[in-house]
């Protein structure tokens, strides 16, 4: 031990004592940390022979605190402000500059927007190194884009607002949109149009999706309009090798035009023309590792960087998307009301009398008789998707008597059904319940009130005997159908494409979704509804199994997602909830979170929910809800990220801080 630490002094020694480069011979470094008060770039002295691979955006390594540790060098300098004598980098890891300054400044900006560290922010945005990949011949430079306007605003046709848009592309500008697709749309060939306009302008695009099955989609839009080798696709679990070629093959500036999931929307796209999201309230944007930012307030905070074009693009309206609008940010671009009424006919079973005179159970019944002639009319035409939004076969049992939910006699968890032969069990121990009676009643009959979707296409599978029915759920997920006739039952999230869409879409259970516990039910159980109807085959039909006076379902009807978007925010400006307001929550031991919400400089307007018990944790765990109008926001961030530092620096207790949850 002892030899080796002579050693190192000898290396560090020799080190200090090597020529400095002549020009610029301080290198700033973030060094990858994960404390909070350690969030700035250091000062280090480079050495002439390694003045040339040390540009700014490489990977290096430098002593700190004793030991090597990881960073980026930021930039070079020709003095420091440190007054003693600086340590000299240790090595350059890789000549590559993978963090640009743009993607750098981003990580800053976002790191303060969530009252973060740089650190964290990096890891997300710049992929691990793979030594072997850089070793290899570069991607060549893509070809140009030929511009093919009209043939663009032929594919955008029927959005009033489209061709003024795709003309500012064009035209190399900055026009920011809030798009909300109409049933029957084929939105990866429109997205894949306009980002054709701007690369025929000369500039880079970026297209963020929620999931893999919607990259897939993107990917081969893109692939048939650009041709190949013109975008690469960047998804955190591509690989390492896979995922670090693309993104180098973006850092190079080979390829302009990137495709992904969250992950990508720090992507170094030189000259960036087009940010394009798809469905911005699907939490799967929500990063859930720290600093916990929203994919897409990473891209409007790139296009305020940027100065870019934006396209929020959706069958449904997030209320984040409606702010834009009402703030003047973004712009709709929405189809009129006579296009859409000829894309679709969408309707809820029992809500007008003479479906009612027809079925007088329509209201009651989990398939009514409107929903069966629906599904067997469509048949002939093309296949039928039913959304059911449980997966499983019966996924609560209660009793058939008094109602009461059946419960496990030996943890109290609750019993379920896997098939039409198996025993009743518990969901949380697995044990088997066969010989289960209602403890309030003494019956021993059971019924479902919630059906899995391998129960609904049992049930489909014998009302329409001989129809093939596929089912789409968990860990079985088609990505695709046939235009042939077949009843797909999918649960949300998980419908797969029909090839010339669906004949008709059938929604179950809709009070399912809309009795979730937390602040965004209605708007996501919109959002997983019109996702299933936008996958209709112009002309087709839709029908929703539910309370036909709730605002969502008539919404839905209506195809009003705008009025409801409006709703809804008026609603959250009411109960001074974002995006009204901003909002954080600190989660910690009592304490701590005491701690925080003592010491923390409030700024003008702010409000303190709790703190309270966190559920199912420890109850020493709590949760403070902190809040503050929304011209107050930055300021708040701030405040709480100051403070995270002065407790970093104290080895304090910590306290997880999340600005603007997805939901509470």
């Amino acid at each position: 031990m002892a030899r080796a630490r002579k050693a190192t002094a000898t290396r560090a020694r020799k080190a200090a004592e090597a020529p400095l480069a002549e020009h610029d011979p301080v290198a700033r470094v973030l060094v990858d940390l994960p404390l909070a008060h350690l969030d700035r770039a250091f000062d280090y002295a480079v050495p002439a022979a390694m003045a040339e691979a040390a540009r700014p955006g490489v990977r290096v390594k430098v002593r700190f605190a004793g030991q090597d540790v990881d960073g980026f060098l930021v930039e070079r300098r020709a003095t420091s402000d440190h007054t003693g004598a600086l340590h000299p980098l240790r090595r350059v890891v890789s000549p590559e500059p993978v963090l640009t300054p743009a993607v750098a400044g981003l990580c800053e900006d976002v790191a303060r927007r969530y009252a973060g560290t740089r650190s964290d922010v990096l890891r997300l945005a710049v992929p691990p190194r793979h030594a072997t990949v850089e070793k290899e011949d570069p991607e060549p430079v893509a070809r140009p884009v030929e511009l093919d306007l009209a043939a663009a605003e032929q594919a955008w046709a029927g959005y009033a607002a489209a061709p003024a848009y795709l003309r500012h592309l064009a035209d190399g500008g900055a026009p920011r949109a809030v798009w909300a697709s109409g049933p029957g749309t084929d939105w990866p060939a429109l997205v894949a149009h306009a980002v054709a306009v701007t690369r025929a302008a000369g500039k880079g695009a970026l297209v963020v999706v929620p999931d893999h099955a919607d990259v897939a989609r993107v990917d081969t839009a893109l692939t048939g309009l650009l041709g190949p080798g013109q975008h690469v696709v960047l998804t955190a679990d591509a690989g390492p090798a896979r995922r670090y070629r693309e993104f180098l093959a973006v850092v190079r500036d080979g390829r302009r035009v990137v495709v992904g999931t969250r992950a990508a929307a720090f992507a170094p796209v030189h000259d960036l023309g087009l940010l394009v999201i798809w469905d911005d309230g699907d939490d799967l944007y929500a990063e859930p590792r720290a600093p916990y930012p929203h994919a897409r307030e990473v891209l409007l905070t790139r296009a305020e960087r940027e100065g870019t074009a934006m396209l929020l693009g959706g069958f449904a309206r997030s209320v984040e998307a409606q702010q834009l609008l009402r703030t003047g940010w973004a712009q709709p671009l929405a189809l009129a009301r006579g296009e859409l009424r000829t894309r679709a006919r969408i309707e809820i079973a029992g809500a007008d009398d003479h479906s009612l005179d027809r079925d007088p159970l329509a209201r009651a019944a989990r398939l009514p008789s409107q929903v069966h002639r629906l599904v067997r009319d469509a048949l002939e035409a093309g296949p039928v998707l039913v959304q059911n939004p449980r997966a499983g076969y019966v996924t609560s049992l209660a009793c058939v008597r008094c109602r009461t939910p059946a419960r496990c006699g030996v943890c109290r968890g609750p019993l379920d059904l896997t098939s039409a032969t198996a025993a009743p069990s518990c969901r949380w121990c697995g044990t088997a319940a066969e010989g289960w009676s209602c403890p309030e009643c003494g019956d021993r009959g059971l019924r479902a009130p919630v059906v899995g979707e391998a129960r609904t296409a049992e049930e489909l599978g014998r009302a329409f005997p001989g129809v093939v029915v596929r089912m789409s759920a968990g860990e079985h997920v088609l990505t695709d159908v046939e235009s042939a006739a077949a009843i797909v039952v999918a649960t949300p999230g998980a419908e797969p494409v029909a090839a010339g869409g669906y004949a008709a879409v059938v929604l179950l259970d809709t009070w399912l979704a809309l009795g979730v516990d937390h602040l965004r039910a209605e708007e996501e159980a919109l959002r997983r509804w019109s996702n299933a109807v936008g996958l209709l085959r112009p002309g087709g039909r839709a029908i929703a199994v539910g309370d036909p006076g709730h605002p969502a379902l008539q919404a839905l009807v209506r195809w009003d997602h705008a009025g409801f978007a409006e709703r809804e925010a008026e609603s959250r400006r009411e109960a001074h909830l974002p995006p009204a307001s901003r909002l954080a929550t600190l989660t910690g031991e009592v304490g701590a979170v005491d701690d925080v919400l003592t010491l923390l400089d409030r700024p003008e307007g702010t409000e303190v929910l709790g703190p309270t018990p966190v559920p199912g944790a420890d109850p020493e765990r709590v949760r403070a809800v902190v809040r503050v109008p929304r011209i107050h926001g930055l300021a708040l961030s701030d405040a709480l990220g100051e403070l995270q530092r002065l407790r970093s620096a104290r080895k304090l207790d910590p306290v997880r801080i999340q600005v603007d949850p997805p939901t509470l």
